[in-house]
């Protein structure tokens, strides 16, 4: 049984003590966030976005799957669903630094946490994109990096296309990320 300090922030020492069980820990500023494991749309959105990424990636990037730790200071700890950063920066462990683009599928559990509390805590590190992808839409929402802050550039749903250079140049087209639930 794991007992989680009442009296301070949590720090990833914390962090490295929560059980495997399924659950997804991260730390916002000392606060502990857990979600449950993702569902079939979720996983198979981040799938199809995984691939189409990892085929466009310069050899010097890398693009990282959950779960993966994005360590932005002792008491930040997140796992973005999907990352790109330079492969320079990746350690056995975690990613030490801020990820040049972090990319959230949004589910009923995590929307508005992936559209406030983790894109400003992004955003404010420093960040140069961010996505958040609903395979419910489909739809998917940009944010890049403009005159020092996050500015929203894109909004695209079904078989409208999004078109980046950040991180690198790539077509997202959301219905290509998305097919009907398993059984319906």
């Amino acid at each position: 049984m794991t007992l989680i300090p009442q009296s301070r922030p949590l720090t990833r020492a914390d962090l490295d003590e929560m059980p495997d069980d399924g659950h997804r820990y991260e730390l916002i500023d000392g606060v502990l966030m857990v979600t449950p494991s993702p569902r079939f749309g979720h996983q198979d959105a981040l799938g199809r976005l995984h691939l189409l990424l990892a085929a466009a990636c310069p050899a010097d990037l890398v693009v990282v799957l959950a779960p993966f730790d994005v360590t932005l200071a002792e008491d930040t700890v997140m796992q973005p669903d999907l990352l790109v950063a330079r492969f320079a920066d990746i350690t056995e462990r975690d990613l030490p630094t801020v990820p040049l683009l972090a990319v959230e599928v949004a589910s009923p559990s995590t929307r508005l946490f992936d559209l406030s509390t983790k894109k400003a805590r992004l955003d404010e590190a420093g960040i140069e994109a961010y996505w958040v992808v609903d395979p419910e839409g489909p739809r998917l929402r940009v944010w890049e990096r403009r005159d020092g802050q996050l500015v929203d550039v894109g909004d695209v749903v079904g078989e409208e296309t999004f078109t980046t250079v950040v991180p690198f140049p790539v077509e997202i087209t959301p219905a290509r990320l998305s097919r009907s639930t398993p059984g319906t």
